[in-house]
């Protein structure tokens, strides 16, 4: 086999139910110079057999067994064999429209970009959920791409539906000691970008399950991303101080989805005290560039100075809990 261009990059984890979609949706691109890696992440069903039933056809997918890691040591793995010019990852229970990777690749090509991102579905009870949209194709600088990354307008944190010049991994992996690794690794990923092209165009689908990460009940792992925002916040103070608008509203919005999930899901009044506890401790450290921000609407710095100030407030008034509802 020739020197692949893309790397493909599948962590599977349990997924017999689901991976034969996702890895046939590879193998019938219309681009055809990939290597498709699927690292078996200590799977105790079939999906170990499945990857290895393709292999033996294919010799363009390698199959990686490993010990249980979770997803960011799979990622891991996959990107220190990866041996393409670019990198892009498919999360193993979801599969791709068959010109996802043709579109990404002349893109990346035609506009001499390091990253190239396309718009995605969501599958429910099996049925895909189409969403019009214009049809676009942005290129970004550098700090454009950074902005757009916390405004969300057009793309947000995920790993997927993006194809990365592999380049832009340099020294950098994904966290093995947290549950939600795309936070706290994708603003990394884009500083290393010189240029991003985005398009409108939507080739990902993403499957979404009862058991998934983002909708089981909430828990205590989650809170993980905190430590991220932390990080995200000192970095870009330091290097995009001009795009503190966007990047402290983003956080914002983050921690008042997760307090709204906290009030809505966890049962035990101790636990749910607990975890707002956590958040009210990022919220004060970063209280005064929230004020400031003129981004955010008076309903957010309101929520905002409720946790900051009485974090049990929040419990004894009925009408707080749904004025943090009608706000996500």
């Amino acid at each position: 086999m020739k020197q692949p261009d893309i790397s493909i990059i599948v962590p599977i984890y349990n997924s017999s139910q689901y991976i034969s979609k996702c890895i046939e949706s590879i193998m019938a691109q219309t681009f055809r110079n990939f290597e498709l890696i699927l690292v078996n992440d200590g799977s105790t069903d079939h999906s170990g057999q499945i990857c290895d039933q393709y292999a033996e056809k294919d010799s363009r997918i390698i199959v990686i067994h490993k010990k249980n890691g979770g997803v960011s040591s799979a990622r891991n793995t996959g990107i220190n064999i990866a041996k393409g010019e670019y990198i892009s990852f498919v999360d193993g229970d979801d599969w791709i429209y068959s010109d996802m990777y043709y579109r990404l690749y002349e893109l990346c090509k035609e506009t001499d970009s390091d990253i190239s991102i396309c718009g995605n579905y969501r599958e429910v009870n099996g049925d895909v959920i189409h969403v019009e949209r214009e049809k676009l194709v942005i290129e970004m600088d550098n700090t454009e791409a950074m902005r757009q990354l916390f405004t969300g307008k057009y793309f947000r944190f995920a790993v997927w539906a993006k194809l990365y010049k592999k380049s832009c991994f340099e020294n950098i992996q994904y966290p093995e000691d947290r549950r939600l690794d795309d936070l706290p690794t994708t603003y990394k990923i884009f500083t290393n970008a010189n240029k991003v092209v985005y398009t409108s165009y939507a080739g990902y689908v993403y499957l979404l399950r009862e058991n998934s990460i983002l909708t089981s009940s909430y828990n205590e792992k989650k809170l993980d991303v905190f430590i991220g925002w932390d990080e995200i916040i000192a970095f870009m103070n330091e290097n995009y101080p001009q795009l503190s608008k966007e990047y402290i509203s983003c956080f914002v919005y983050y921690s008042m989805d997760h307090v709204y999930s906290i009030l809505n899901q966890v049962k035990d009044p101790a636990e749910k005290e607990k975890y707002i506890l956590y958040i009210q401790k990022f919220i004060r450290k970063y209280y005064k560039e929230i004020l400031k921000n003129a981004r955010l609407s008076l309903k957010y710095k309101y929520l905002t100075t409720l946790i900051n100030y009485n974090v049990r407030f929040l419990f004894l008034n009925n009408k707080i809990k749904r004025t943090v509802t009608r706000q996500l």
